[in-house]
């Protein structure tokens, strides 16, 4: 089960069945969704089509902004999981400010991106962290100014060691 909260303001609980139906709140409804275009879907809701454009998507934060029928709406999606930890206080609207990157996991530093004084912003990449024979571009969490970088490329690191400081 699924929560879509469109317009910051209407909240409705949806779980996909077989068959393109989908429970909506108490009821079922007949839905249809086809990409026809990189911005544009085709919807065909209980027998009416609607096309919807696609102005913004953020996969990481799971919020859309769609315009149809000249009227915008933002739709975000939460399941339970995202409920648990906007319960437990560590979804990702609760920015803390980050003074540190930690290496996720063990690996080589393959190659760093920024230099001491570069001024990042969310989802800037930072290193590139080879582990088990794949890339991982670890992103900066926040907006800041880089104090001080501790790895080089080529390096070995440990998981959780210390690779940037802001």
């Amino acid at each position: 089960m699924q929560k879509a909260k469109v317009n910051q303001h209407h909240v409705f609980n949806l779980q996909q069945l077989p068959e393109n139906v989908w429970q909506l709140n108490e009821g079922l409804v007949q839905l249809e969704i086809k990409s026809t275009h990189p911005n544009i879907l085709l919807a065909n809701f209980n027998g009416t089509r609607y096309e919807a454009l696609i102005l913004k998507c953020d996969a990481e934060k799971k919020n859309v902004v769609l315009k149809i029928n000249g009227n915008k709406y933002s739709v975000e999606l939460k399941d339970q999981y995202d409920e648990l930890l906007e319960k437990l206080g560590m979804d990702s609207s609760s920015e803390n400010k980050v003074n540190k990157v930690k290496a996720p996991m063990p690996g080589l530093v393959l190659d760093v991106y920024v230099k001491e004084g570069t001024v990042v912003k969310k989802g800037d990449p930072l290193v590139v962290l080879e582990a088990m024979k794949m890339e991982n571009i670890l992103k900066s969490p926040g907006e800041g100014t880089v104090k001080k970088i501790i790895v080089k490329k080529g390096i070995a690191v440990e998981k959780n060691q210390v690779l940037i400081e802001f």
